[in-house]
């Protein structure tokens, strides 16, 4: 059989039924759905809780989501959003309306470089930008630092002065509070430190590492759990270097005159949690496996003085509803990169010079660390799945232009001579030789950008996308592995499973003789 033969039969095969053009359309669909929800107005009542990335964050999420649930205003938690910064933003662009925050990361970290004397110029600052804040919770959970118990025994650290004395302490902090106004820069100054080794590190993983002897001292909250149970030291902040962080409700402005239940909700929330109720809150859904929600319920309950129940999601509705925004994310990206991608292809093959602009591009997108583009696309197009999705088609755009590129370009040049002697018209040659003569090279492109989308998908739960990454986050955060496997286990799956999808897609639009 010719060359013109096979690419006629491969014409005939995509246009007798072949499910790739069906599927392009799907995808496209998929993607400006998708993209559709997630920047939708706010024009609705649902009021929007956001939390930080642990737990103490998530429990007054969940707390704050249940109470405007009570008072009969709809209410949605986005939770595990990320650092202070983030959220704040996120705040601030109303992709969220309530924030749990603490009066001390308000003053040094959001607005650091002003000076704010007290929690009433605090209030005042708030006010200019569009914000209230309720009364403190009746918790102060500050900054600290700490070490095993036996270790700074052993040492004779009681104070962080002491530290001046132990140069070689191996030290890990969380990357916030490297980063922070009031974290370890600060610190380092008004102390006289110089620790220069300094390990960045989740705070949750910072905690085994600390109780394996993997590091000596690490940065604390002083809510958390894990001081008891770690039996660890915090030391004193002698120079009183940390203000105070009291836990308060963050809220927009205008959520008073769109749902005035949900402000009287979370103002009854006020002084009702105090040190040991927060530890122990914490305890429970940290080292104990409680569901946040159900521990939230608990102590509104208390508040309220009636039962606050609450239906817990079991792992099947979890699997199939983080499969579902999986899927979409992964679907939508596709659809968004293949019709950009495949065209791009064909002129980077056509024009040289445009060609090496093309693929360098991509190339260069290709390398971009992930959690920073997902940072960068943040103002533009908001929390949830939209910039997940643009993140995911920016990434699937290398593998497919460098494949149609390397089909078209890999036909042999008297084939196109040929049909330019015969006089086809250009469209013709494109879609009725080029096309099917680099429909394997593209295929494989489109697999490899699709398999990798699916894997790469799970970092959309950063941005409130939800997904498999959703359980992976909880995971690491809770120090459970049930949960970690929960994510990754039916993300590779499903990333198997799109590999076997395109070698029956290839199997059926590919003739034999064609295929790579």
């Amino acid at each position: 059989m010719t060359a013109f033969a096979r690419s006629d039969a491969a014409q005939a095969r995509l246009a007798r039924g072949s499910p790739l053009p069906v599927a392009l359309l799907v995808l496209a669909q998929a993607s400006l759905a998708l993209i559709s929800l997630a920047r939708e107005a706010h024009a609705d009542d649902t009021v929007r809780i956001g939390s930080k990335v642990f737990t103490e964050s998530v429990i007054l999420g969940e707390i704050a989501t249940l109470a405007i649930e009570r008072s009969g205003s709809p209410a949605v938690h986005r939770r595990e959003l990320g650092g202070t910064r983030v959220v704040w933003s996120a705040l601030v662009r109303g992709d969220i309306d309530v924030l749990p925050e603490y009066t001390g990361t308000l003053r040094q970290e959001v607005y650091g470089t002003e000076a704010i004397a007290d929690d009433a110029a605090l209030i005042a600052r708030l006010g200019q930008d569009g914000m209230r804040a309720t009364e403190p919770l009746g918790f102060d959970d500050t900054y600290a630092l700490g070490m095993k118990e036996a270790r700074a025994v052993a040492l004779g650290i009681d104070d962080i002065s002491d530290l001046k004395q132990h140069e070689a302490l191996r030290i890990a902090f969380s990357a916030e509070f490297t980063s922070r106004a009031d974290g370890w820069g600060s610190l380092k100054a008004r102390y006289g430190l110089t620790h220069t080794d300094i390990k960045a590190m989740d705070h949750d993983l910072a905690y085994r590492a600390l109780a394996d002897g993997a590091v000596d001292l690490i940065d604390l909250y002083s809510t958390d759990a894990e001081i008891r149970h770690y039996d660890l030291r915090v030391l004193r902040d002698d120079l009183k270097h940390f203000p105070a962080y009291r836990a308060v409700f963050v809220y927009r402005a205008d959520l008073e005159t769109r749902a005035p239940a949900a402000i009287a909700a979370l103002r009854l929330l006020s002084g009702t949690i105090d040190e040991p109720t927060m530890i122990g809150m914490n305890a429970a859904a940290k080292l104990h496996r409680r569901p946040e929600r159900a521990v939230a319920a608990e102590l509104l309950s208390k508040v309220v003085g009636a039962p606050v129940t609450t239906q817990e999601e079991g792992r099947g509705e979890r699997l199939l509803r983080a499969t579902w925004q999986h899927l979409g994310l992964s679907a939508a990206a596709l659809g968004l990169a293949i019709p950009l991608a495949v065209p791009l292809g064909f002129i980077a093959a056509k024009r040289r010079r445009l060609g090496r602009f093309l693929l360098g591009f991509t190339g260069i997108v290709q390398t971009l660390p992930s959690l920073a583009l997902l940072v960068f696309l943040l103002p533009w197009l908001g929390l949830g799945a939209a910039p997940a999705i643009a993140a995911l088609a920016l990434y699937a755009l290398l593998p497919i232009v460098r494949s149609t590129h390397a089909g078209v370009t890999g036909i042999p040049a008297g084939l196109r001579e040929s049909a330019e002697v015969l006089g086809l018209p250009t469209w013709y040659r494109v879609l009725r030789i080029e096309v099917p003569l680099a429909l394997p090279s593209i295929l494989a492109g489109l697999q490899i950008a699709a398999v990798t989308t699916v894997g790469t998908a799970t970092l959309g739960a950063l941005v409130g996308a939800g997904g498999y990454g959703q359980a992976i986050l909880t995971g690491i955060r809770l120090d459970r592995m049930d949960l970690i496997l929960e994510g990754a286990v039916p993300s590779a799956l499903l990333a198997v499973a799109t590999l076997g999808l395109f070698e029956l897609l290839e199997r059926h639009v590919v003739p034999r003789g064609l295929r790579l």
